[in-house]
């Protein structure tokens, strides 16, 4: 919900506290780097130590950096806001995907529930531009963030009573220089890549951008000789899992970019309100919460396998649609993207979770759950920060030349009718060359999913393995034998 409430949002933001261009991308996207960062070492973390804690700890720090971000008066202090709240968010979705786990240990259940909770996330998205335009056409900016402190007192208040005997302590540590090496990594490189977007390149940002992607791979070396590695790459020598973790990656790279620069388009390029926007939203957010719900029933009929296929087909053919949007109109062509992708998003989120919790024991729920939400906060983060920097590059090389986003374009002062059109011609081409790449990426990935993934034997028993390939559940024999 924060998230598609910030999107539209950032229009007020800019004109409140006037963030540059790369302290924009940053207020959007450094809850998701945070989050993708530490995902995996909390994840591991909870495993070890219990869930609960995390769980109450996580929402209270959620809660203090929405308080504040509600009332940061420099972008410097909404980034670091948004920071401590995606350190919070860090603890909280690996656990709560792990308790889910535990608490529904029959496959078909676990499935099903496992689809509601990816629903509370596209639900969420639903709800949250209705409420977030209703409280940005009344009140200032910061109230988008006020609205998580009461639903985090009433989750502090009833979590303790209902989920104090769901944890599965283990013994262990986390090797602390592996987490190191997964955060740095990740800020360097996408740092590089966010700032020449934004302000060209040079030497210096090639520079941090091949020490990001060194420590990446010093960090994927390292968890190749650890017994207890903090992300395990023997999980992803069984090609449905990559595959569905990739899926998970693409997918929010695709949603995030497209809801973030949709948001702008619709209310910079196109000149609706923000609660307008929010409304258009709607018909996709409520075929995303559907397609979440009846992922599992979706899978009973056809398996598996077509399912994942399926969802990458409709994410592509949706944002493809999106290349026929203009500055003279397009809100159809939005309308009908979101809801045809839709489709394959709510298929992907929660597909991705279900075959990474099913494929571990129950003690290791929480590590492979960290791994699928990882694949989603990374493919999020990155969705804004590598293809919203495509669109800004874009931007940046066919506009006046007056401001690095469109916003503060727009908002500069004596600018000429012709200037002001012209920004939006090189917004909205920015636009078609970011959705461009998340349709072509999708798409591949699609292909390479009917190349990889082995043909389910559809008559099998949905619990047993059938050897070799997929069962009807679409595991593998060997990862049927370690489900919880």
């Amino acid at each position: 919900m924060d998230n598609s409430v910030l999107y539209l949002a950032m229009p007020s933001i800019t004109d409140a506290i006037s963030p540059s261009a790369g302290q924009a991308l940053w207020i959007v996207d450094i809850y998701g780097f945070v989050v993708a960062s530490l995902l995996i070492a909390f994840g591991n973390l909870g495993d070890r130590h219990g869930r609960l804690r995390f769980l109450l700890g996580g929402a209270t720090l959620f809660g203090i950096g929405s308080a504040g971000a509600a009332f940061a008066g420099t972008p410097e202090i909404l980034i670091a806001s948004r920071a401590l709240m995606g350190l919070g968010g860090a603890t909280l979705l690996p656990s709560g995907l792990a308790i889910v786990s535990s608490l529904f240990p029959d496959a078909r259940q676990r499935a099903r529930a496992i689809g509601i909770f990816a629903a509370t996330f596209a639900a969420g998205f639903a709800v949250g531009p209705v409420v977030g335009g209703l409280l940005l056409s009344r009140f200032w900016w910061g109230s988008v963030f006020l609205i998580n402190l009461p639903i985090v007192a009433v989750f502090l208040a009833f979590a303790p009573r209902f989920l104090k005997d769901v944890r599965e302590a283990r013994p262990g540590r986390v090797d602390a220089l592996s987490v190191a090496q997964s955060a740095i990594g990740i800020l360097l490189a996408v740092y590089a890549v966010k700032s020449a977007a934004a302000e060209g390149f040079s030497v210096e940002q090639l520079a941090i951008g091949a020490l990001g992607v060194a420590v990446l791979v010093w960090f994927v070396r390292r968890q190749l000789t650890l017994e207890e590695p903090l992300l395990d790459l023997g999980l992803f020598r069984d090609r449905v899992f990559t595959v569905a973790v990739l899926t998970g990656l693409l997918s929010l790279v695709a949603w995030a970019a497209a809801g973030y620069l949709s948001g702008v388009y619709l209310q910079s390029a196109l000149g609706y309100g923000v609660l307008v926007a929010a409304f258009l939203a709607l018909p996709g957010a409520a075929v995303l919460t559907v397609a979440c719900v009846g992922t599992a029933g979706v899978v009973e009929r056809i398996g598996k396998r077509a399912a994942l296929i399926a969802s990458h087909f409709f994410m592509a053919a949706g944002l493809a649609l999106l290349l026929f949007t203009g500055t003279d109109g397009g809100v159809v062509f939005y309308v009908a993207s979101t809801v045809v992708a839709g489709v394959g998003y709510g298929l992907s989120f929660s597909l991705v979770a279900e075959t990474a919790v099913a494929a571990v024991p129950a003690e290791r729920a929480g590590s492979a759950g960290a791994i699928a939400e990882m694949s989603n906060e990374l493919g999020n983060a990155l969705g804004i920060s590598l293809l919203g920097s495509l669109a800004a590059f874009v931007f940046r090389l066919q506009g006046p030349d007056v401001s690095g986003t469109l916003d503060t374009t727009l908002s500069a002062p004596g600018l000429s009718a012709a200037d002001a059109d012209q920004a939006k011609e090189a917004f909205v081409t920015g636009l078609h060359a970011a959705i461009g790449v998340a349709a072509a990426l999708t798409f591949a990935l699609g292909l390479l999913a009917v190349r990889w993934l082995p043909r389910e034997e559809r008559g099998a028993p949905a619990e047993e393995p059938t050897g070799e390939g997929l069962t009807r559940d679409g595991l593998t024999g060997e990862e049927e034998k370690v489900a919880p």
